[in-house]
């Protein structure tokens, strides 16, 4: 790894000022298991917590993917940063001074050249979009609409919004005298072929332009709202090498904290909803892009809530939109609630006309168990005092009582239908019985399974016992000099059978003839290869005892030697056959007498 810049001595300072469960918990939703805290995985999708992070050891390690490191390491994982960044990122968390020079070509080198100038293109408009809308009289009429739409200027500053020149060409000249070449400017959706001629116009013309960021902060893409007749009313980019509207949430950038604070996010149908929620103080607010919520948007909900309230437009398509995400949530495993608008108002609209402290109070705060909305939502397009509908009604609500994991919940709801429609609560229950076996018959219900061992799972079970004994000898080397300086002696030339684990002692000698004392967390920037460090992670995660005899030292060690035997008798049976292949029948069994003596040591 890249160290060489910052002295050991300063490293050891930022790594210890600088909490790792704090750090990781800005971006993994945490929760302590005993010694360790437990979350989703940020580097791979999965519905059960195996991301650990021990306080103790400063480390992280996944069980499921691997993964695994420092501080330093993770953000490098999670951020794309070189080491150099990370180092100083962490050093500004813990007010520590840090003064290295870091080098711009050589940063991030996994983001493609393409993507970098097509962030940079959105990030130059971003600016000159909002300085067109805050300091120039193009941009006069277009603040005056904002403001008596009820923006503020602080919101208008908050979230960078700005507004496009209604000009054919102005974008494409204003970034091709800056370098941007014009297929990359139409590849990044700023620009719009014309197939006749061959030139360029831009896509967004007198729109006041909401830039959209993804988790980085990085400006990938723009929302344009047409100021006059216009059509179509909102104009968005089109999907580009760094915009994907199924994996990006508008806000979730500056939310995130606001979420993790809060242990829930709410969730809109567009960013002006959510810009107007944020301004009515719901800061933990994120929209979805004019798709409906997707895995990876839940993906990336899961891994800082398991609380979401959803706040969508009351119309026909709005509630068929909440309904739809709050079954993705529920299977998701999230606990989730539905705001409903009244009026057939929209969250905007709510907000304009009965204030920001209404919406908190008689929205936010009136918001519906996922079982109410369900019972509300049945309800649509029913007649109930017709009875044809009344008792489908019934037999739809108790299709969802079944699928209540709470028997008090399913009590309560069962005693609501019995009073709303004066039913015998007997029978109501024989009646959710059945259905629940019918369900579960049909494969509707399931019972939770246990979650399905992945190959780098099958693998660690499958492990051979040389490699067991080899990581429990390097897991009490990473605890102790002394230990290391024995298991040297006893191993003398004998060296791991496996690769990677011969690579780690090797630079753990170094790392203790330097003069370091037993931190696994610290030697862990040590170590040049991701793969190495995920392997130092997995083996500090391992239970040992502090204390190990020479016996169980003497044990691991003789499970290597019999597998260099083992190694040597297959090498001397390939001898034999080769000698019997070539009929010379005195070698091979003299070949098969050095077998029966290896076999013996056995």
């Amino acid at each position: 790894m890249a160290n060489a810049r910052i002295e050991d001595e300063k490293l050891n300072q930022i790594r210890e000022a600088v909490d790792i469960v704090d750090l990781i918990g800005e971006y993994v939703q945490l929760k302590k298991q005993g010694r360790n805290y437990f979350g989703l995985c940020p580097f791979h999708g999965e519905s059960t917590p195996s991301f650990s992070v021990s306080a103790d050891k400063q480390i992280f390690h996944c069980f499921g993917c691997g993964a695994g490191g420092n501080v330093f390491t993770f953000l490098m994982d999670i951020e794309g940063y070189s080491f150099i960044e990370a180092a100083k990122k962490v050093a500004e968390k813990g007010n520590i001074p840090l003064d290295v020079e870091i080098n711009q070509e050589s940063s991030r080198p996994q983001i493609p050249v393409e993507s970098k100038q097509i962030i940079e293109a959105h990030d130059l408009l971003k600016k000159f979009y909002h300085h067109l809308l805050v300091n120039t009289k193009e941009g006069q009429d277009a603040l005056e609409y904002l403001l008596q739409r009820g923006f503020t200027e602080e919101a208008i500053e908050k979230f960078q919004i700005g507004y496009s020149l209604d000009s054919w060409d102005f974008v494409y000249k204003f970034l091709t005298k800056r370098g941007y070449e014009p297929e990359l400017l139409e590849k990044a959706g700023l620009t719009i072929l014309r197939e006749r001629d061959g030139t360029y116009f831009d896509r967004f013309r007198n729109r006041i332009m909401f830039p959209i960021m993804d988790h980085q902060s990085n400006t990938v893409a723009f929302s344009g709202r047409a100021l006059g007749q216009d059509e179509p009313k909102y104009l968005n980019s089109p999907e580009t090498p760094v915009f994907n509207k199924s994996q990006v949430l508008y806000n979730f950038h500056t939310a995130r904290p606001h979420i993790r604070k809060k242990e829930q996010v709410v969730i809109f149908e567009g960013f002006a909803d959510c810009i107007s929620a944020v301004r009515a103080g719901v800061e933990q607010s994120v929209a979805t892009m004019g798709t409906s919520l997707t895995e990876q948007h839940i993906q990336m909900l899961k891994r800082n809530t398991d609380q979401v309230l959803i706040c969508y437009d009351s119309d026909s398509a709005g509630m068929n939109a909440a309904n739809r995400s709050l079954n993705m949530l529920l299977q998701s495993g999230f606990q989730v609630k539905v705001a409903v608008m009244p009026d057939q108002l929209d969250p905007d609209d709510y907000i304009k006309k009965y204030g920001e402290k209404s919406f908190n109070s008689e929205v936010i705060g009136a918001s519906l168990t996922h079982m109410a909305f369900k019972m509300l939502f049945l309800r649509k397009g029913k007649n109930l005092n017709n009875e044809g509908d009344r008792i489908q009604y019934i037999e739809d609500i108790l299709q969802e009582i079944s699928r209540l994991a709470n028997p008090v919940e399913r009590d309560h709801y069962l005693r609501q239908l019995s009073s709303e429609f004066s039913l015998s609560l007997d029978a109501l229950e024989q009646q959710q019985r059945q259905v629940f076996f019918s369900e579960k018959k049909k494969g509707n219900i399931t019972s939770p399974a246990p979650p399905k061992m992945n190959s780098l799972q099958y693998e660690r079970k499958l492990r051979p016992a040389h490699y067991n004994a080899e990581r429990m000898m390097i897991a009490h080397m990473l605890k102790s000099r002394e230990i290391t300086a024995k298991i040297q002696a006893l191993l003398g030339t004998t060296v791991f059978h496996v690769d990677e684990h011969q690579a780690i002692i090797t630079y753990l000698y170094a790392f203790y003839e330097d003069g370091h004392e037993p931190d696994a967390s610290f030697f862990l920037t040590y170590l040049p290869d991701q793969n190495l460090r995920r392997i130092v992670s997995e083996i500090e995660m391992m239970s040992v005892n502090e204390e190990v005899t020479d016996k169980e030292l003497t044990d691991y060690l003789n499970q290597v030697l019999k597998y260099e035997k083992m190694l040597m008798i297959k090498e001397k049976e390939a001898e034999r056959k080769e000698a019997e292949r070539r009929s010379d029948h005195l070698k091979a069994a003299e070949i098969g007498m050095e077998i029966i003596q290896l076999r013996k040591l056995l």
